[in-house]
């Protein structure tokens, strides 16, 4: 009797331990993904910071591109308000062919080119793409790791049972938003 009653005593003991490890496990990758999307805000903000000083710097040598920088600082203001993954998502890839066509008519003038100013502005934007990307890789690597424990059994248990739930992938919803910009003169 004391035999059957170790046993059992011992595989709850293992079925709790695996109970409590799995769901730490997705506490600490919803804690992750919540962190990795963190980062990407905090990436966007010093795009965003960038992007007043950017178009305040074309609009002596551009006066008559009136309507790009009117589109730039449209598409900041509407990133900035972006409130789901999704619609971050979608906003951040419309700033993002803003500031490409920004930096194609820019290429019409030499003088602002060659505006120290307007380099160092142009080498921030660059080093800020770079890592958005990569605060986006680190996301969408979290937000897997998690959507994949969510679907996965036995685990699917404790995610349904404490209402765990899925996250969006932060994506580029076409291929013409695809393209990185190009902040190189």
């Amino acid at each position: 009797m004391n035999i059957i009653f170790i046993v059992f005593l011992g595989v709850a003991g293992v079925v709790i331990l695996w109970f409590v490890t799995a769901y730490n496990g997705f506490i600490r990758l919803r804690n992750r993904s919540d962190e990795a999307e963190s980062d990407i805000e905090v990436q966007l903000k010093r795009r965003f910071d960038l992007i007043p000083n950017l178009v305040e710097m074309v609009k002596g040598y551009m006066a008559h591109e009136k309507g790009v920088l009117e589109s730039v600082t449209t598409a900041r203001t509407q990133a900035m308000g972006a409130q789901s993954i999704q619609g971050k998502s979608k906003a951040d890839n419309v700033l993002t062919g803003t500031l490409k066509t920004l930096f194609a008519v820019a290429e019409n003038y030499p003088d602002l080119k060659a505006n120290t100013n307007f380099l160092e502005l142009q080498r921030e934007l660059a080093d800020t793409e770079n890592k958005i990307q990569a605060a986006r890789r680190f996301y969408n690597t979290n937000v897997m790791e998690l959507n994949t424990k969510i679907d996965s059994f036995p685990s699917n248990i404790i995610a349904s049972s404490f209402k765990f739930k899925k996250k969006e992938f932060f994506d580029i919803p076409n291929e013409a938003e695809k393209e990185p910009i190009s902040v190189k003169f």
